[in-house]
């Protein structure tokens, strides 16, 4: 395996009609001795508000490469900590897993590897009556395998970002900007 220092990717995956489940993973990938080493083990205190913890798939079943979670924003309810370390968690994990199974992450030293993965969740999700948990696993499983492919092969690159730099703008920028 080729050393891996450090790789980023992000992805959005929309939520189904009616729902607030839209995912918005960020992750960084790369080697135990390195720079996401580090931050990976900084990690392992607490910081009001803003959990961390360790990507499980069930009850001892953390995956492979150890892989730390924590949220984007401020948690503010039991109800969000139970659908981010519920949900959540399971697919994340599972997109985890999965990623290794199919080789977008190398199985060669995989435990030299880590992974820390940033969570968006919005806050309206937790206590939405109507919550659909499938929709919330599919969104947040697709754009964690989709973040993780994407830090892997180095999307979008840089000739992609430049050849689209006046047809693409950032969605919170309409109307803000002249065409």
């Amino acid at each position: 395996m080729s050393e891996i220092w450090l790789r980023a990717g992000e992805a959005t995956v929309l939520a189904a009609e009616g729902q607030f489940t839209d995912a918005m993973p960020e992750v960084i990938i790369g080697h135990i001795k390195g720079p996401v080493g580090h931050a990976f083990a900084a990690m392992a205190g607490q910081v009001a508000g803003h959990p961390r913890m360790f990507v499980i798939r069930d009850c001892n079943q953390m995956v492979r490469p150890p892989t730390m979670m924590t949220t984007k924003m401020t948690v503010r309810s039991e109800a969000y900590v139970e659908l981010l370390g519920g949900v959540v968690q399971g697919a994340i994990g599972d997109a985890v897993v999965d990623c290794v199974a199919e080789g977008i992450l190398p199985q060669p030293g995989i435990d030299q590897l880590c992974m820390i993965v940033m969570v968006w969740l919005d806050p309206r999700c937790a206590t939405h009556e109507s919550l659909d948990k499938r929709d919330l696993y599919r969104t947040n499983y697709e754009a964690t395998k989709l973040a993780i492919s994407r830090a892997m092969k180095g999307e979008p690159t840089i000739e992609e970002l430049i050849a689209n730099r006046k047809t693409v703008s950032h969605y919170a920028l309409e109307g803000v900007l002249e065409p």
